[in-house]
């Protein structure tokens, strides 16, 4: 599989290309957001299954290039960072970033998430029965298209978002365990999953407007609480 890393770092760049090789992967290597932006434009070769995406970048800043990348497709962006902080997890979700792996990170979780993005476990519809949408008072999610409206309005989520939220709306009411959660949505046992999990939960209620939709089970995990129609 080809994997773009975006990264300006040369020294880093290479010792990451040498270890994402040994795992099977074409590494391509860009410097700055443009030369980024430049080999993901359409053209002969195959299409990058990934895209590593360092956010400090010498001509732009990581989020600018990753809400460029996503306005383009839907290629799997993992931003690799230093800012630990949840607002930039955050703000990165909300960009069309698939993860966010924190600086310094160990080559295992790196391979163990790049992996984790690039399945895509709920893309044929993860939420089984005779309807093709889930109505949840004003929210609509749309199974055969993976799209989400609240009250009328499309809400941009990204693959793992929609993943999450399909998997609560099976059983409004009923508590997902965390370890359920990352297994099926993540397809991983890995147990650095469960920031990820708060992560995405946060952008949900986020990108929802509604704070109360998940709720959090304290030491159990989340539940999806229907809102009034």
């Amino acid at each position: 599989m080809r994997l773009l890393l975006v990264e300006d770092d040369d020294h880093v760049a290479a010792a990451l290309s040498a270890v994402l090789a040994r795992h099977g992967f074409d590494v391509v290597h860009a410097r700055s957001g443009e030369e980024a932006l430049q080999a993901l434009l359409p053209a002969q070769a195959p299409p990058f299954g990934v895209v590593l995406l360092d956010l400090g970048l010498p001509d732009q800043d990581g989020y600018e290039v990753c809400g460029k990348i996503r306005k383009r497709g839907s290629t799997p962006v993992i931003m690799v960072t230093a800012r630990s902080d949840v607002r930039s997890r955050i703000h990165g979700l909300n960009l069309g970033a698939d993860d966010y792996v924190v600086k310094p990170y160990d080559t295992g979780e790196l391979i163990a998430r790049i992996h984790a993005v690039i399945r895509r476990p709920m893309a044929d519809g993860a939420v089984t029965g005779g309807d093709s949408d889930v109505r949840l008072g004003s929210v609509r999610i749309e199974l055969p298209t993976r799209q989400v409206s609240v009250d009328g309005s499309v809400v941009q989520l990204t693959r793992k978002e929609f993943d999450l939220l399909a998997l609560l709306a099976q059983r409004p009411g009923v508590v997902f365990r965390r370890e359920q959660i990352i297994s099926e949505v993540w397809r991983t046992s890995w147990e650095g999953t469960g920031r990820t999990l708060e992560v995405h939960v946060a952008s949900l209620r986020s990108k929802l407007h509604m704070p109360a939709l998940i709720e959090t089970v304290r030491g159990v995990g989340y539940r999806l609480v229907a809102p009034a129609a």
